[in-house]
Order: C-alpha cells, then structure tokens, then sequence
C-alpha cells in the first residue's frame, strides 16, 4: 500500500466520527457483566453445597448401611433438618443457568423465589438455632460456661456453622442481587420474554 507521506491520515479515519458509531445498548452490557457474575455465584455456591455435602456424608452413609471407619472416627454431629433443605437449594441452579442461557424471565424469577425459600430461609433459621452457643462462646467468663456448649474436634459447633452461614449468605445474597439486574435489564429491552 502506498502512503502518500509520513503523517497522512487516510480520510475518515482520523477519529472524528465517532458520534456515528454504533455502541452496544446498555441493558446488553447490563445483562453480559450481571451473567458472568451469576455464574461465578452459583459456582461459588457449588463448592458450598461441596462443604455441606462432606458434613452430610456421615448421615447419609449411615442411612445406607455403609460403614467407613475414617469416617465414623470423625464423630460427626447428626444432621439438623434445615441442612437437607438447603441442598435443595443447589438443584435450582440448573434453573438459573437455563435461565441465564436463553434470556428467560420467569425461570429466573423461579430461581430467584426458590433461592430465597431452600437457600436463605433454612440458614436463618440456623443463625437463630445456633446464637445461644455462638453467643456464650463470645462473652464466655469461666469454663463452667464454656462446658455449656457443644465443641466439635476442639472448636465451637455454632462458630463453624456461622463461618459457613456468612459465606453462604454472601452468596445467595449476591446471586439474588445479579438476577433482579438481570430481570431489570432484559424487561428494558422492549420485548418481555416469559417463556
């Protein structure tokens, strides 16, 4: 190609127009960023499902008449109700990646319902069923209260399960968050799609 001198310009591309140029809509940049961040949260809440599971092991081992003795060494507390119900929260991530796939409003309403009654419901009531031994363990003065509560391989049961329950309410909180941008940004568009 033949330049007509060191410093020449070719006509029209001296960034002058770019009021003419075409950007992407917001609500499309909205949508991009607020999907990649879902899928980071529910990938984030795989591996605590992951951490849950390991706990559950024992029980369920145990419903099915398996016995491994590495395991059963670890004495593991009995499961509480709200534990099961919060792995179901994991199966409604499926919802939310179809959702996010095909640009779908109510499965992501679904997901964002589903995840507020199996996901968040059931670690609320585990704050308020462990704050007692949360709270003596915090303000403890003597060991005749310290004995009060229950310890699991020399460490707090409450504190461990409020360790898990802050990273848990993160991440339900945060994929909550990124689906309600999500619905916002794909009702934008002009064209709603229910299904």
């Amino acid at each position: 190609m033949a330049t007509k001198g060191l410093y020449y310009t070719p006509p029209g591309t001296d960034g002058l127009d770019h009021a003419y140029r075409q950007r992407v809509a917001g609500h499309y940049q909205t949508s991009a960023l607020n999907k990649s961040r879902l899928k980071y949260c529910i990938f984030f809440h795989y591996l605590l499902f992951f951490a849950m599971l390991a706990k559950l092991s024992a029980d369920i081992l145990d419903k099915l008449d398996i016995f491994i003795l590495e395991i059963e060494e670890l004495a593991i507390p009995k499961p509480l109700w709200w534990e099961y119900i919060w792995c179901i929260s994991l199966l409604l991530s499926f919802l939310g990646l179809d959702a996010i796939k095909r640009n779908k409003i109510a499965p992501l309403r679904s997901y964002m319902i589903g995840l507020a009654l199996f996901g968040l419901l059931p670690l609320f009531y585990a704050v308020i069923y462990y704050f007692s031994d949360v709270w003596t363990y915090l303000r403890f003065e003597d060991e005749e209260e310290l004995s009060q509560i229950h310890i699991w391989q020399g460490y707090p049961y409450g504190m461990l399960w409020y360790a898990f329950i802050l990273l848990a309410l993160q991440v339900h909180a945060f994929s909550l968050y990124f689906a309600w941008n999500l619905v916002t940004a794909w009702r934008s568009r002009g064209t709603k799609k229910y299904e």
